[in-house]
């Protein structure tokens, strides 16, 4: 299991998570052998939204005295009743009331990410800050029962009013081919290029991502029900997800054993059942001509990693003031493009990298 780096914190976190919003149907002991399934698999990092009572017993009795090595987010703004059942609230007394609840019966007095949930528009956005929610969040880092905030949101513009504020290290997005190419549903929000800048402005800032949808729903799975009229596989699909800018780890959710066996073919799969290049027939206008770093351009015959020096020129020009530097670490630089047009005719997006090396080598050049 690869795992990533979380930049403001320095956590080591699997790259494939798991979601329990879909785990709450199964019986207690297939959720705890889940949890200890996915534990012994390499994967560190899970998402208990919509879980509730039901997930959350048996979770917390899976990870005790492993509780350390695992990561796992919580949401302020789920909220479940006597029964279970999950709800969203914007009642300060009611988040308080649910997260005692949620650290009793994970066993744990402190809680690795906190979440935001669901801050979709700006309406969202007000009521957390004047209900006292986004106060109450911060106070529990400041007295260290969150080590760190996070949020989760479908809505580009939503998204970067949280990211101004300055406290989050981490958000959960929505994640797809679909919906970065404005071909999802009403959750797919932005255009391509406003979902494009938001991803790099996360990593500019050293904010994780962790997605939430990579299937699309499980749309994207089947020909007869994606958008592309074209199946795409879960490999394909998470692999996607982690060459976007700033993702960390794709979290899909799971409804049992057989889910999470099926996802963890993922890890030691081969390349070429992970090469999504097929997306590229699906591109819309608006994509063209856009670098998603996905590098079936390779092999370069001048050996340039062209996605990588493409990531580094995208975030300079984003304002991260150490992309110069790690473009000046490479070996080999945009100047030594062949001029070959090798690249040019391998990119499924249809970028014109010849010319772009060019771009890039003078920029840096300053």
């Amino acid at each position: 299991m690869e795992h990533r780096k979380l930049p403001h914190g320095g956590e080591e976190i699997g790259v494939l998570g798991i979601g329990t919003g879909s785990l709450h149907a199964a019986p207690p002991e297939e959720i705890r052998a889940v949890a200890e399934t996915a534990v012994a698999n390499g994967i560190n990092f899970f998402d208990l939204c919509a879980g509730g009572k039901s997930v959350y017993e048996p979770f917390g009795r899976a990870i005790e005295g492993r509780r350390k090595e695992l990561y796992f987010q919580l949401h302020f703004g789920a909220v479940y009743n006597a029964a279970g059942e999950y709800a969203w609230s914007r009642d300060l007394s009611e988040i308080k009331e649910t997260f005692a609840r949620e650290m009793k019966a994970l066993r744990t007095d402190y809680v690795d990410f906190g979440f935001l949930h669901c801050i979709d528009d700006d309406g969202d956005f007000d009521d957390i800050m004047r209900g006292g929610i986004f106060d109450y969040v911060t106070g529990l880092r400041r007295d260290g029962v969150l080590r760190h905030i996070g949020f989760s949101s479908h809505t580009p513009s939503v998204a970067n009013r949280l990211l101004d504020t300055g406290v989050c290290d981490i958000m959960m997005f929505s994640i797809n081919p679909a919906y970065d190419f404005e071909r999802g549903d009403e959750l797919g929000i932005g255009t391509v290029r406003e979902r494009a800048a938001l991803f790099r402005r996360c990593e500019a800032e050293g904010v994780g991502i962790s997605v939430m949808k990579p299937f699309h729903g499980g749309q994207l799975l089947s020909a007869k029900t994606s958008p592309f009229r074209c199946a795409l596989t879960k490999n394909q699909c998470i692999q996607y997800c982690l060459d976007r800018p700033a993702v960390l780890t794709v979290v899909p959710g799971v409804r049992g054993l057989g889910d999470l066996k099926e996802l963890l073919s993922f890890v030691g799969s081969a390349r070429e059942e992970r090469d999504y290049s097929v997306i590229g027939g699906f591109t819309p206008e608006a994509a063209v001509g856009s670098c998603v770093y996905c590098n079936h351009c390779q092999p370069c015959p001048a050996g340039i990693d062209i996605g990588l020096v493409n990531k580094y020129y995208d975030l300079a020009l984003a304002g991260d003031g150490m992309a110069a530097n790690h473009y000046g670490k490479l070996s080999v630089k945009a100047d030594a493009c062949l001029g070959c047009g090798h690249c040019d005719g391998r990119c499924p997006f249809g970028v014109a990298q010849q010319a772009k090396m060019h771009e890039i080598a003078a920029y840096f050049g300053k």
